[in-house]
């Protein structure tokens, strides 16, 4: 993305870029062990935080029988980021093929997003 890494930080971390790929209603703590739940269900809790780097949390949406664990990673300079979405823990290839469709519409949002500030 043609955005420096800590524009694309702040603005996943914000209100905004959390609404777009946690999920509607979501509020993201800061603590490891900080719970969230999305207005369409979906819950976790926060594993990790490196401020301005990564993110690791788990996800469930309502109808899982599992959580699974996301990692977000920015990495990247003051001219040119790179966002990568990172899930474990998926049932099967069904789930994975899901995820990474859910993923790339959301990075699809996010760079457009960006693009309207």
């Amino acid at each position: 993305m043609p955005y420096s890494s800590t524009q694309v930080w702040d603005f996943l971390v914000g209100r905004e870029g959390v609404g777009i790929w946690l999920g509607p209603g979501a509020e993201l703590g800061g603590e490891p062990g900080a719970g969230y739940e999305t207005a369409n269900g979906t819950t976790g809790e926060i594993r990790g935080r490196s401020e301005g780097e990564k993110l690791r949390l788990t996800w469930r949406p309502k109808d899982w029988d599992h959580d699974s664990t996301l990692q977000i990673t920015v990495s990247g300079t003051e001219q040119k980021t790179t966002l990568r979405f990172h899930q474990e823990w998926l049932a099967g290839a069904d789930e994975r093929e899901e995820q990474q469709a859910y993923w790339a519409e959301v990075t699809e949002r996010v760079v457009a997003a960006l693009a309207e500030r």
